[in-house]
């Protein structure tokens, strides 16, 4: 063999193995997460990615946790304008307007479009899917609604019934006066606790639902904030701590809800499902959950956040990041997600799995998130979103605190909202 043939021989074995090496490397993806409840989320995020990852070899990826809800877009979305976002994010389901007016995300539907993807789409609650355009956006995966927890001993002691959890907002009141414990240093038990800050407009939907009300106009270009009836809601929140002070006066803050009520310091407490898990695991008396107490008829706005793949990742990415999106929101993960975090279980097929209906038999407080589905309304997104969900925390928060009547407060978000949405109408 002559040294040419010796030498062309050698070159093509080199470029075959540079090639096995390159197809060898993985798809690399990053995914921003929101951690925005207490709990084990980030561990169990982890779990699932690297579970991904041995049936997936081809795929590499690297969760970056960013901090709240509000936090993850705003950085998501400097991250895309600056050339540099991640290929896919967990986003609140609010931001759906805010990232495709900034032409940040591909609709889901879009990558799943043949017949066995549409078919996956629609196996997911139709409450949890928002549509724009036609097109779904997100796949729902860290999803919830508002609901009520109570402390059954705390009951039994005030003498109600330990099973019975208010079902009017009347109730939550004539409840709340006996479950309120007064000591020498003031009060060591409160009746119920609605947390009103940093995020108190979700609270504030769900309190809004019960009364027949509705916070936007389902297509992102408006809000109906003053109206009578959300007035009303919010002047009744105002009042637990103020007139009827079955609940701490000022604001309640979202954090420190939950410890509160695991340590009693309040008897009732309004949060989100995604907060069952920690109450399970923490709590030392019996407790339950209920469905939000109504007005005028049952409701809850869901909330969470979804999986969105971002325009810039290349096609290869694309892919990878929806084969990732499949493999986590199938039935057992999904199972497995709700079992470890307490959010709702996304899919009818996830709580037909053996291991869901075994944990339900233990802990069938999981079961009430599932059947408000039935009178949720989505969470209040619109364009320009974080702003006005300010706008409307600053309210709920300056009418909790009384430097504003609940009116001037709500009219106040109002205008505010009006003029961010003006270009949009």
């Amino acid at each position: 063999m002559s040294a040419l043939r010796h030498i062309r021989l050698a070159s093509a074995l080199l470029l075959c193995a540079s090639s096995a090496a390159l197809a060898a490397e993985p798809v690399t993806l990053q995914m921003y997460y929101p951690i925005a409840v207490g709990g084990k989320v980030s561990h169990t995020v982890d779990a699932l990615v690297a579970d991904f990852e041995k049936v997936h070899p081809e795929v590499s990826i690297q969760p970056v946790y960013t901090g709240d809800y509000a936090t993850t877009v705003t950085k998501a979305l400097t991250a895309f304008r600056g050339g540099n976002a991640p290929q896919m994010a967990v986003i609140g389901d609010i931001e759906a307007y805010s990232l495709i007016d900034a032409g940040a995300i591909v609709a889901a539907s879009d990558l799943a479009n043949d017949a066995e993807g549409k078919q996956w789409i629609d196996g997911f609650y139709p409450a949890f899917l928002r549509r724009i355009d036609g097109k779904v956006w997100g796949i729902p995966f860290q999803r919830s609604t508002v609901v009520m927890y109570w402390n059954k001993q705390a009951f039994a002691k005030a003498g109600l019934d330990a099973n019975t959890p208010p079902a009017t907002w009347q109730q939550v009141v004539d409840f709340g006066k006996k479950l309120v414990i007064k000591d020498n240093n003031g009060v060591s038990q409160w009746g119920i606790e609605i947390p009103s800050t940093p995020n108190g407009y979700w609270n504030f939907q769900g309190l809004s639902a019960t009364n027949g009300g509705r916070l936007d106009n389902g297509k992102g270009t408006a809000v109906h904030f003053n109206t009578p009836g959300n007035i009303a809601t919010l002047q009744w929140l105002t009042d637990l701590g103020q007139k009827e002070n079955v609940s701490p006066q000022g604001a309640i803050a979202w954090g420190t809800t939950p410890q509160d009520f695991i340590s009693g310091k309040t008897a009732m407490m309004v949060t989100t499902t995604g907060n069952l898990t920690v109450v399970r695991e923490n709590a030392k008396f019996p407790f339950g959950v209920a469905m939000l107490p109504e007005k005028t008829q049952r409701g809850s706005p869901t909330g969470g956040g979804n999986l969105y793949v971002f325009k810039n990742a290349s096609p290869e990415q694309q892919k990878a990041a929806m084969e990732f999106i499949r493999w986590v929101s199938a039935p057992e993960q999904a199972a497995r997600w709700s079992i470890a975090t307490g959010y709702v279980a996304t899919s009818p097929a996830a709580w037909d799995t053996s291991v869901m209906k075994d944990y339900v038999k233990d802990v069938p407080q999981a079961l009430v998130a599932r059947e408000q589905l039935k009178y949720a309304q989505p969470e209040l997104s619109t364009y320009n979103s974080v702003q006005i969900q300010e706008a409307l925390n600053h309210a709920i928060e300056a009418a909790v605190t009384q430097t504003k009547t609940p009116a001037e407060a709500l009219e106040s978000a109002q205008k505010q909202a009006d003029r961010l949405l003006k270009a949009y109408q």
